[in-house]
Formats: structure tokens, sequence, C-alpha cells
């Protein structure tokens, strides 16, 4: 049990240590904890495309069975927002989900999500940890039974009903989209929706490849390059990719290849107000971009700790219109409160269509000015980081880089807001051992310059 750690809705770890008898313990906690709640409901189970994650996808659905409950199968590894939205639409009692996103494929996880498709909050995943234990059956006359259903249709419909009523009817026959699934499970699924929307889908890395091409599936800049090459050189209008389990995505652009996921929010919100109303949702670490494109709405803009279930919550909270983070996770009002790049690939491409997303994110820029980010990370053993941002209160600085601190705001770890309109944000990592260190600034080397500040200050303390 003292292997088993939970962290951002779930356990995730080297395989070395995600073994089938502990994948067979959060199984039995996730049942208990379902009875507990009342919930009697089938579970769905899916999985991502590793190697390993359709056998413990089996352990699960063996414990769950043998709880009493009724499962649903994908017929093959699925994206996870497929799940959560099949929670709501099925009304089901919630659902586990076998995946290690974009970690490389040495790992794996397991994800719950409860009985609203939202994010788990803390207080659920700490009720299900404390309820680790060995398989506990129930007689045989009194187990659940599996079946394998289609969770692509029902999810892509809803897509395209939610779009219709959003921003009109949804009409991509103008549009050539390079797609990335960097062999995750985002192939399939998030090109077919595309294609049913009418755009001309070009695929990279959509074969079934466990190993992910010997790298992570994770739309980074540097993990990117074929697809930054295919649309800058003109081969398609947008290039769109997926991460492993395809609940974040990243967008290319003609001009600017690689873009900020900053600056995709900043625009998806604009476009979105175009056409409706409503607040924004943002963690602490995301760009005060949004804010200036909320300002000019006159919208209200509330800011959150990083971590997809405190948007989700925010989204409940203030009836949001859309909600994100700057690594690539979004949701849209009307739909299931889970970041899904499935439906935001197919929204992306939409606006794009109404408008080149180069152009928008020009015209953003100079009605609000210029905006950079960047981040770095800072090796920190887990057990280590509260101290360490603990530590780091009694040391922030009355200025940073020159320039004096005028507000400092401790809602995940410590953002501390300068003079100019820059910030610098140190806050522990949920999934990995490290420190994240962000800045934002109007320009390059001003970021940079923030980021080795903010290095040096917590370097010390580590």
């Amino acid at each position: 049990m003292e292997t088993i750690s939970f962290g951002t809705d779930g356990w995730r770890a080297p395989l070395e240590e995600f073994t089938a008898p502990r994948v067979r313990m959060v199984g039995q906690a996730v049942a208990t904890y379902l009875a507990d709640e009342g919930l009697e409901g089938p579970v769905a189970v899916g999985y991502d495309a590793r190697e390993t994650s359709r056998g413990f996808a089996e352990e699960l659905t063996r414990v769950l069975c043998a709880n009493g409950f009724d499962v649903l199968l994908p017929e093959r590894d699925r994206p996870t927002p497929l799940f959560a939205h099949a929670i709501v639409e099925r009304d089901l009692a919630g659902a586990l989900v076998v995946t290690a996103s974009h970690n490389p494929p040495e790992y794996n996880g397991v994800k719950f999500i409860p009985e609203d498709g939202a994010p788990a909050l803390p207080e659920v995943m700490d009720a299900i940890e404390e309820r680790l234990a060995e398989p506990d059956p129930l007689p045989e006359d009194e187990h659940g039974s599996a079946e394998e259903i289609d969770f692509v249709t029902p999810h892509a419909d809803a897509a395209f009903e939610l779009l219709e009523e959003t921003i009109g009817n949804v009409d991509l026959e103008e549009v050539s989209v390079a797609y990335d699934a960097m062999y995750g499970s985002g192939r399939g699924t998030t090109d077919a929706i595309l294609e049913r929307a009418g755009a001309d889908v070009d695929r990279l890395r959509c074969e079934q490849d466990p190993e992910f091409g010997g790298g992570a599936p994770e739309p980074a800049p540097e993990n990117l390059e074929a697809l930054v090459e295919r649309v800058t050189d003109g081969g398609a209008d947008l290039g769109v990719a997926n991460d492993g389990d395809a609940d974040r995505l990243a967008i290319v652009t003609p001009q600017r290849g690689y873009l900020d996921e900053n600056l995709f929010f900043a625009a998806l919100y604009d476009y979105l107000l175009e056409r409706d109303s409503g607040a924004v949702v943002r963690t602490v670490s995301t760009t005060f971009l949004i804010d200036h494109v909320a300002d000019a709405h006159d919208e209200d803009v509330h800011e959150v700790p990083v971590g997809f279930k405190w948007i989700a919550q925010g989204m409940a909270d203030h009836d949001a219109l859309v909600g994100g983070e700057e690594s690539g996770g979004f949701t849209i009002r009307g739909h299931v409160r889970e970041k899904d790049g499935v439906l935001m690939a197919l929204l992306a491409a939409a606006m794009h269509d109404a408008e080149p997303t180069d152009d928008r994110v020009d015209r953003l820029l100079d009605e609000h000015g210029t905006v950079v980010q960047d981040k770095r990370s800072v090796a920190c053993p887990d057990h280590e980081k509260a101290r360490v941002i603990d530590d780091l209160g009694d040391e922030i600085p009355d200025a940073v880089a020159g320039t004096s601190v005028e507000d400092v705001n401790t809602a995940d770890g410590f953002k501390l807001q300068l003079e100019d309109g820059s910030w610098l944000l140190v806050r522990p990592s949920g999934t990995e051992p490290k420190l994240r260190v962000y800045a934002e600034a109007t320009d390059e080397d001003r970021v940079a310059e923030l980021l080795e500040a903010g290095e040096a200050l917590v370097e010390p303390l580590v």
C-alpha cells in the first residue's frame, strides 16, 4: 500500500511498481468507495495505447465485477474524455481509465473519474486511498458482468450538438488539418471527428505503436517537429496534436509553428465571446492575456490553483463559458467538466475556419500587447516539496530582477506579481518530483531573467 501514492486524479508509476496485484487493490478501493457512497450503476473502464494497458483494464474489470458492478469496456484503447462523457450520458457510477497520459512507455497509471464526469477532488482521492485493500469478492451469483460498447459515436454526436448550439453549424470542407496522434489513443477518434466535419485530414503517427516511437506522447514543441514542418511548409491549414490519452492538445499554425497554449486559450475565448457571453476560469500559471480579453468584453476572470479539478470546480461555481490551463487542457460550457482534446480539436478547426488563427492572435496582441511566458523545472523529491514551499514563504524578496513585488498570490505556491505587470510563479508539480518556475513578461529576454531569478530563489532551499 505504501507504494501506491495517489496524485492528480489517481496513481501513476513506472512499471516495476505499477503491478497487477497493486492495480487490483486500486480496483477494490474504488469498488468499496462506490458501494459506501451508495452508487450502484455501471462503471466504465477505459485504457490508453500502452502495451500493458488492456491487461490492467481487465484486472480492474474482474475486481469491479466481483464486487457486483457491471462494467462497460471499449473495443480498443480510446481517449480519456470519452469515458468522462459516458459517465454523464449513461448515468454511470464512475470510470477508471488505465493511462499514464504523456509519460513514456515504461510508465502506466490508473485514473478515477467520479459520477459527475469532472476530475475527482482531493477528498475523493483520499477516501479511495484509505480503502486500498486486497480484492474482497462477493458470492459468484452476485457478480456483475462486462460488456464492450461504442464510446466514440455518442461522444462525437454530443460534440457536434454542443458546437451547433454554441457556434453554429460546423462545416470544415474548406479546412485541411494535419493531425498527429503521437501513437496515442486519439488515433481513429480525433481524426475521425475532424473528417466527419468535412475537414481534409493528413495523419501523422496514427499507427498503433505501444512504444510511442521510442519517446513520450507529450505534445511539446520538441516532439512535434514533423507536424510543424508539415503546416509551415503549406501542407495543411492547421496542425493539431494530442497527448497520449487525448485529453490535451497542441496547435500548430502556418506563421507561428507551435502555438503557445496561452495564445490559443486567449484566441479561443475571444472566438467564443463573438457568439456568447460568460466568465473564464484559468489557473495561476496561465497568461494575463486572458484577463485582457475578458476586460475588453466586460467579463469576469476566476483564477484557480493548477489542476483541472479546480478549473472544473470554478466552471461549476461561476457558470463559466470556458476553462483552461497553460498545459493545453480545455473545456467549454455545456460539455463535461473535464479537459477534452477531441472536442477541442474540432473547435480549434472551426475557429480557424472562421478566421485564420494567426490573424486572430495578431489582432489580440496588437490590441492588448505582446505577452511571452515560459517555465523551468527544479528537481525536488516529492516528500520535500511542502517544506521547500513553506521555507520559500520566509524568503519572498521585495523585488525580483530589479522590479518591485506588488502582490503575492498564495493560491498555489507563490505567485509574485511585479510592478511592471510581469509575474513569477513557483509551485510544486502534481505529477513529477519537481518544482515548477513560471514567468510572464513582454519579451523573451525579460522572461529568461525572471526565470533565472526564480531558480536562484528556489534552488538553495531544495
